[in-house]
């Protein structure tokens, strides 16, 4: 994609702080980081999400993801960390490219988990799961 942003870090026609890349995917620091550490993983092919990726880019992706993970916990000496994966602008979406958040967590580093706000009515939780078994 021409205007896209990863690609072009893909390209290597923009900078950016590699700490990552093989055949598949490239990983780098994040320029706005949640915490110090915080990677983005791209894969190398062009796609919008997770739902539109080629599965066998997306398994090579979470292999990549689990390596760097740990070598990302290692460096930072975080005991934890998040995986984060928006699809879409409603979702959070900034970049229309999938990308792969890896944040370093700490105790008391101020960031909060989402909490679960709505209830399922009566009957509601299996009509939606029936609806969504449909489409398999």
């Amino acid at each position: 994609m021409n205007d896209c942003l990863f690609c072009k870090i893909i390209a290597h026609e923009i900078p950016c702080d590699m700490v990552y890349e093989d055949e598949t995917c490239m990983s780098f620091l994040d320029i706005h980081p949640v915490n110090k550490g915080h990677v983005l993983i791209v894969p190398k092919q062009h796609c919008l999400g997770s739902h539109d990726a080629d599965p066998e880019v997306l398994s090579k992706l979470m292999l990549a993801i689990q390596k760097i993970a740990q070598a990302m916990m290692n460096a930072t000496t975080a005991p934890a960390y998040n995986i984060f994966q928006n699809n879409g602008i409603e979702a959070g979406q900034v970049i229309p490219h999938l990308h792969f958040h890896l944040i370093p967590r700490f105790a008391h580093d101020g960031h909060l988990q989402w909490h679960g706000n709505v209830e399922y009515s009566q009957g509601e939780a299996k009509e939606i799961a029936g609806r969504i078994k449909n489409y398999f």
